[in-house]
């Protein structure tokens, strides 16, 4: 082979170049993407501190209603953040959908519902990474509840 030849193999896969419709559509889609990372992160610091405080005050103060609105707010932002994960899941299979040559998505569609999959928002809000976050909370949550209903 002399310089300048590519080597053909079974490996080397040839793709067409994304026109600049597809990147610019690629591009929204990353953008809400990540804007969706960033609502899920925040979502989670929100929760750490918000029922936090509200446990650490049910707790000194014996307080029961106090304490159940603690471990109230941290299912509804576990919750919360269930459907941001779904949602982000669903547009990451829209993006890869829009990145195959091609593809059959609408220019510029936003729609990730055809993408959706299975199991919706309860499978990703009860998904390995919300479970041990949320229910290490929640295991903290329910102690003290317990101490404050029994103690």
């Amino acid at each position: 082979m002399s310089i300048g030849e590519e080597e053909s193999s079974p490996t080397t896969l040839r793709r067409e170049p994304l026109g600049q419709d597809q990147i610019k559509h690629l591009e929204f889609l990353q953008a809400v993407i990540a804007r969706l990372a960033n609502n899920s992160f925040l979502v989670k610091s929100w929760a750490l501190t918000l029922t936090g405080a509200l446990l650490a005050f049910a707790a000194a103060n014996a307080s029961r209603p106090m304490a159940v609105t603690a471990l109230t707010s941290l299912v509804a932002f576990w919750f919360l953040d269930g459907y941001f994960l779904q949602q982000e899941r669903s547009f990451r299979k829209l993006y890869d959908e829009v990145r195959r040559a091609g593809s059959t998505v609408e220019p510029f569609s936003m729609n990730p519902g055809p993408y959706a999959g299975g199991g919706g928002w309860r499978r990703a809000a009860f998904s390995p990474t919300l479970s041990l976050f949320y229910g290490g909370l929640s295991l903290a949550h329910l102690t003290v509840l317990i101490a404050v209903l029994f103690g």
